[in-house]
């Protein structure tokens, strides 16, 4: 009963997987005849490959400004609702987890329309409060920033279900003896709500890692006009994943964009396994 599930996952999961990983130890171009060349496209990778480190740069910087920005808006707007919009909380988390389920071709047209040079409703609102317009998708550290806050927009209000089901689990009595024991709001959520929640926040961190890593989608779509090169200006928002992208659907050199994903899958790893340890080793020091 169970071996069709099996089958498939071999076919469309293992398979796909194993092939990966043999033609990048090859040079193709998915047509011709496979050539075996050994590990020269990891070589290349790690040390001729300068968009790599580029990408791994950009997509770094933009994770390391995210995931703080959205466990921070996540977490908080978590336990407002939880603790202050009882009535209401249900079509508050509804319309704050309406971005996470929006298809990312719908995000890159909206965020588009927001930043653009002329037209944009946001360079509209900095003219009329008396600030000049910006080139938002034209200028390297502007591109970043919009990157930043199209992906926050778009993950938060996933992070603040994940924290409202840890909520749920903290038991009400603990917040009523700290409050008979004459704790503040602010006092709770320090003492009370940040080590209940620790289990979720490693899970959240660390998924947040891999999902940083994979990001491609939303950039991609923003920056897909025939004027912008590859990664916005100056390939100030190229992603590991765009590099990927680029080197084995445009130039269609299969066997280093398999090796470029699996170097992407060895950072992933290394990354997860670090943040892990760092989380597992707070939590023994305070018990």
């Amino acid at each position: 009963m169970i071996s069709p599930y099996f089958l498939l996952y071999a076919a469309f999961g293992l398979f796909p997987i194993l092939f990966s990983l043999y033609i990048s130890f090859t040079k193709w171009d998915g047509i011709g005849t496979m050539s075996w060349i050994g590990l020269k496209n990891y070589v290349r990778v790690f040390t001729g490959d300068k968009l790599f480190y580029e990408s791994l740069y950009n997509t770094m910087l933009i994770i390391v400004v995210t995931i703080p920005l959205e466990i921070i808006l996540g977490l908080l707007l978590a336990t407002f609702l939880k603790d202050f919009f009882k009535r209401s909380r249900n079509v508050l988390q509804l319309i704050n987890f309406l971005p996470y389920i929006t298809t990312p071709v719908a995000v890159g047209i909206i965020f588009q329309i927001l930043f653009d040079w002329k037209n944009g409703s946001v360079n509209a609102l900095l003219i009329k409060i008396g600030f000049e317009s910006v080139y938002w998708l034209g200028i390297p550290w502007a591109a970043r920033v919009v990157v930043i806050v199209m992906q926050t927009w778009t993950v938060f209000g996933y992070k603040m279900v994940l924290f409202l089901s840890g909520l749920s689990t903290i038991p009400d009595e603990l917040y009523e003896s700290a409050k008979i024991d004459g704790a503040r709001w602010k006092d709770a959520f320090w003492h009370i709500t940040i080590p209940m929640l620790r289990p979720i926040l490693v899970f959240v961190v660390t998924t947040s890692i891999i999902t940083g890593f994979r990001l491609f989608d939303e950039p991609q779509l923003l920056f897909q006009s025939a004027s912008q090169p590859i990664g916005g200006p100056d390939h100030a928002a190229l992603t590991v994943v765009m590099r990927y992208y680029d080197v084995a659907f445009r130039n269609f050199d299969f066997g280093y964009g398999a090796a470029i994903a699996y170097s992407l899958f060895i950072v992933i790893s290394i990354f997860s396994f670090l943040s892990i340890r760092i989380m597992n080793r707070g939590e023994s020091e305070s018990s």
